[in-house]
């Protein structure tokens, strides 16, 4: 894992190699093991290495026999081994042990159609000399970031957005559209990011930069377009299922550091974990992260695992004040505004995971946007339901089965208040986002923030919807609902949120990689070519997956209601242990410096909140909370504050120069 930068420009500049230090120097977090930069008169190319495999002959810039091809690279390629052999006989000859070193071969062969050879999990800058071009690349489902900026005729890119403010020529503003779908859907839509000019290459994606232009092609998307009748039976799927996970994860315990993993407690990481120590590595090491509130701690369910497992364990307990302490970082390293918290603990996770001397953990990340494992899939289906007979008072009954807690309190109101909250938009079942309508239309709700210039610009959620629609499969309505739904979680969801603010970025933050079984591309596929009646059975989220994992884990692990990764609010940033620069940020003078709120507005909801000892009654106050808070942290972070020059520049930097 590393991370890579670059720089094409056709003015010939000798300060392309201060420019490419000054990159490096702001992701050595990426890769602090060795750094290496390319240069010819135009290009430049730059990696920040972290050593996993050939640890000792693996540093990049790497290139192919006669040095006219050239690669930096972040990630892994598990299925490298098969590929190397095949290779090798093809005549190709290797001076590395690296996966890095495979693709500039395959490239030689094959070009960007080398892409639908690899199983892994990758983001890279190949340039080819003889042709003059650049390519970049991104895996099938976008585990690995890369984002890019072009400005005549020049482009830079790398695997963080800073990188590319290190060229003062390069404006720092806000992206307001991509503020408000963040406001909307908690997340950037599509390659947009939160500023503007700058984007990211999508997942299964690769981009050709040639004479100033960079033309961007798809080679892989999710589909369900090719889900099976379930002719064949259970036994056979289900057989299928566990070889394809046994495969994903002995290809992805192949390093020449050892690999830990994750474990929250709960069907995923527990089954991850389950396939390690009993097939590889009977010594696994385990972490996982706890909370002091109570509401969100899955402690209890991580010692059943560990005690069941036998495995050498470390926790880290998460406080409110920890969350609050540790939002700036997060915000730094993530790059984009959010309204939950939940990023930060798995900050601090990753933390704990390199105080131990581990790079490298397998996480259960995935399995519930391609098994159908979200109550979002259960309550589309509960409402497409009831939308058949509305005023039916038995049929919103099915909501006590996903919230039975909700319904059991409270005298009944809160589930008088959930089940009104469900209703709403109930016949609108022929909108092709029907499944998440409904919660993105209370989502936007807290736009009303904005200051009313940016309110403004907001746009509607109709507004969002239709250009998420413009982005859909030809065939996307001939799928069924679930698959539709699934869709949409993982269009809109997988890669700029779960895999990035809780993945990538707060992994990469303290040098960490994670590695995502459950998103093996086979095993992608596989789900999506399941009947659906096999991912989500009436309304038993995973059905295969349990049936699988019951198999190896405990059944009250397999069998266990997912409980959603939740993390504390408003309460992390109000009250007695509220950090200090909360009050400069939702102060009337700091809100006026940015300009993007409207600050009578939060000052009554910051007093509201304060009055209630930092414990807010929505949902969407607490969302409101953090995004607000994180707008202004990003403002200052990167608009106003942004350093002239990383606090460290890399010293020891390997160069190689060209007359290419």
């Amino acid at each position: 894992m590393c991370g890579i930068v670059g720089i094409i420009d056709h003015r010939p500049s000798d300060a392309k190699e201060a420019l490419l230090r000054r990159m490096l120097g702001l992701i050595r977090h990426r890769g602090p093991d060795a750094f290496g930069i390319y240069l010819s008169e135009r290009v430049g190319l730059g990696s920040a290495r972290l050593s996993i495999l050939d640890l000792a002959g693996g540093d990049q810039p790497i290139h192919n026999e006669d040095k006219t091809v050239w690669i930096v690279y972040n990630g892994e390629v598990f299925n490298y081994p098969d590929l190397r052999v095949e290779l090798e006989r093809a005549g190709h000859r290797f001076y590395t042990k690296t996966d890095t070193e495979i693709l500039v071969h395959l490239y030689e062969d094959m070009g960007p159609e080398l892409l639908r050879k690899l199983n892994g999990q990758f983001a890279f800058a190949l340039w080819d000399s003889r042709q003059h071009t650049l390519m970049l690349a991104r895996d099938r489902v976008g585990i690995r970031p890369l984002f890019y900026h072009v400005n005549n005729g020049k482009l830079l890119f790398g695997s963080e957005i800073k990188t590319i403010f290190a060229d003062p020529e390069v404006n720092r503003e806000l992206d307001f559209q991509t503020i408000s779908d963040i406001f909307t859907c908690w997340s950037p839509l599509g390659s947009a990011t939160a500023f503007k000019g700058v984007k990211q290459l999508l997942p299964g994606h690769y981009a050709v930069f040639e004479k100033g232009r960079l033309m961007t092609q798809p080679y892989w998307q999710v589909s369900f377009s090719l889900q099976e009748d379930g002719e064949r039976p259970f036994s056979s799927y289900l057989e299928e299922l566990n070889a394809l996970l046994y495969d994903a994860t002995k290809i992805r315990l192949r390093a020449d550091v050892p690999v830990g993993a994750y474990l929250s407690g709960g069907l995923d990481s527990t089954y991850v974990t389950s396939l390690v120590k009993k097939h590889f590595n009977n010594q696994l090491r385990t972490f996982s992260v706890s909370f002091s509130d109570d509401r969100f701690d899955e402690a209890p369910f991580q010692v059943k695992a560990v005690e069941a497992l036998q495995t050498e364990h470390s926790m880290i307990r998460c406080t409110e004040k920890d969350i609050g302490d540790n939002l700036p970082n997060v915000i730094w390293h993530t790059e984009v505004p959010m309204t939950r918290t939940a990023p930060v603990p798995l900050y601090m996770l990753s933390g704990l995971v390199r105080e131990n001397n581990f790079k490298v953990v397998l996480t259960g990340e995935g399995s519930d946007e391609i098994f159908a494992g979200y109550d979002i899939f259960k309550e589309d289906r509960v409402r497409r339901f009831w939308a058949r007979k509305p005023d039916s008072t038995l049929r919103p009954l099915l909501l006590k089965k996903l919230y039975p807690d909700i319904f059991s309190s409270d005298a009944g109101r809160a589930g008088a208040f959930l089940t009104g909250f469900f209703k709403k938009g109930l016949s609108r079942v022929d909108s092709l986002v029907y499944s998440h309508l409904i919660r993105w239309e209370n989502t936007s709700q807290i736009k009303t923030f904005f200051s009313d210039d940016y309110e403004n610009q907001a746009g509607t959620v109709d507004d969002f919807v239709d250009r998420f629609e413009a982005m859909l499969p030809e065939d996307y309505m001939r799928w069924d609902a679930l698959s539709r739904a699934q869709y949409t979680e993982i269009a809109i969801f997988l890669s700029n949120y779960l895999l990035s603010s809780q993945g990538d970025r707060v992994a990469m933050g303290h040098s960490v990689e994670g590695r995502f079984p459950f998103l093996d591309y086979r095993v992608v596929e596989f789900a999506c070519s399941l009947p659906q009646h096999y991912r989500l059975k009436v309304l038993k989220d995973k059905f295969i997956l349990r049936k699988a994992a019951s198999e190896l884990i405990p059944p009250e692990l397999a069998l266990r209601p997912k409980q959603p990764y939740r993390a504390p609010i408003s309460r992390c940033f109000m009250g007695n242990q509220a950090p200090g620069y909360v009050a400069d940020l939702l102060s009337t003078a700091g809100l006026r410096k940015t300009g993007y709120f409207n600050y009578a507005k939060v000052e009554k909801l910051v007093e509201k909140c304060r009055k209630q000892g930092g414990a807010l009654l929505s949902e969407r106050e607490n969302m409101a909370i953090v995004g607000i808070i994180s707008i202004q942290l990003l403002y200052h972070q990167f608009i106003r504050n942004f350093p002239s020059c990383p606090a460290e520049e890399p010293k020891e930097v390997k160069v190689y120069k060209s007359s290419y």
